[in-house]
């Protein structure tokens, strides 16, 4: 992998906050098949955690051996300060987990799916409805309630889906692609219920193939592919370390244009927009060097726009063929 694109570590101000959740060299294979091949991952409590990957990656994978529903077969693995392997029960006591797949039963009421997750928890009668009334009115499902789910929409059923997982009051939660399929609204519905769960200090693993979606959720991301965390960090610190970012400077006056374009070196000119465009990472030490340089130079720019690579760019560039030798491999648990 070229240097460009080294994985950052989660060391820093993270490590300040205890972790909810912790991995070291997780591995899992299928057969001949490596899902996991050796990964470390460090969420801290209150934050939100998104995996990205393309398909087969390995995503769903993580979230099954994180939340205990199957075994890694190398590695340790930590939540809510349970081991998963040793302390299964503990762990299944402290999280919730919405699958990709809607979990919600159809035949029935959204009501009595509640109530039927109260059961499963071991809540008293009173203490169910209680809660029931309480989720369903949080997630704004009071008025179709007493309707069996079969007439819901995506996102009603999703909204229903993670209220279902709020019963045991967990304080880590795992969200495996849960806005597939839903329409942009439903989508941004969804965003806000998660910021509500994080402000409450609840921890949220997320997993998405939508960009945006960890763009505008997540703490930190990190990228899986062919098994391997190929890189990590918060939104910005992935897109600098894509190359593509630049500085554009635009002017109004010919002659301040002409100065720079002369002085300034490794620059793009658009002679006709009378724009300058110099290759940049978008630091704040590179902005205060060029704003000084202009500064001294007596050269007023008009305009001034900071351009990073997204994490569309980001993603392409980690999970290309061109960078990683092998194919991902498929995950069809």
């Amino acid at each position: 992998m070229p240097s460009s694109v080294m994985p950052t570590s989660s060391q820093g101000d993270g490590q300040a906050s205890p972790a909810a959740i912790s991995a070291v060299g997780l591995r899992k294979s299928y057969g001949d098949t490596t899902v996991l091949d050796g990964i470390d991952l460090r969420i801290p409590a209150g934050s939100v955690f998104a995996l990205l990957g393309p398909n087969g990656a390995g995503k769903t994978t993580a979230v099954k051996i994180l939340s205990t529903l199957i075994a890694a077969d190398g590695g340790q693995a930590q939540v809510a300060g349970h081991d998963v392997a040793t302390s299964p029960d503990g762990v299944r006591a402290a999280i919730g987990v919405t699958g990709q797949f809607s979990a919600v039963d159809g035949l029935i009421t959204g009501e009595e799916n509640m109530l039927l997750m109260a059961d499963l928890h071991h809540l008293s009668k009173s203490d169910g409805r209680r809660v029931t009334a309480e989720l369903l009115e949080r997630f704004d499902l009071v008025e179709a309630a007493k309707k069996p789910v079969s007439t819901y929409s995506g996102g009603m059923k999703r909204r229903l889906d993670i209220a279902m997982t709020l019963v045991g009051n967990p304080r880590i939660i795992f969200l495996d692609e849960p806005t597939t399929g839903l329409d942009p609204r439903s989508r941004h519905n969804m965003w806000g219920i998660i910021r509500e769960l994080v402000s409450d200090g609840v921890t949220v693993f997320l997993t998405t193939q939508y960009l945006e979606e960890a763009d505008e959720l997540a703490d930190r991301i990190a990228v899986l592919t062919d098994g391997k965390i190929a890189a990590e960090g918060s939104a910005d610190e992935l897109k600098r370390m894509i190359p593509g970012g630049h500085l554009r400077l635009r002017f109004s006056d010919p002659a301040a244009y002409q100065s720079a374009a002369t002085a300034l070196r490794e620059v793009t000119r658009d002679d006709e927009a009378l724009s300058l465009q110099i290759p940049s990472d978008g630091s704040q030490r590179e902005l205060r060097s060029i704003l000084d340089w202009l500064d001294a130079a007596g050269i007023e720019a008009d305009e001034l726009t900071v351009h990073t690579p997204d994490l569309d760019d980001v993603f392409f560039a980690l999970t290309s063929t061109t960078m990683v030798p092998s194919q991902p491999k498929e995950d069809a648990r």
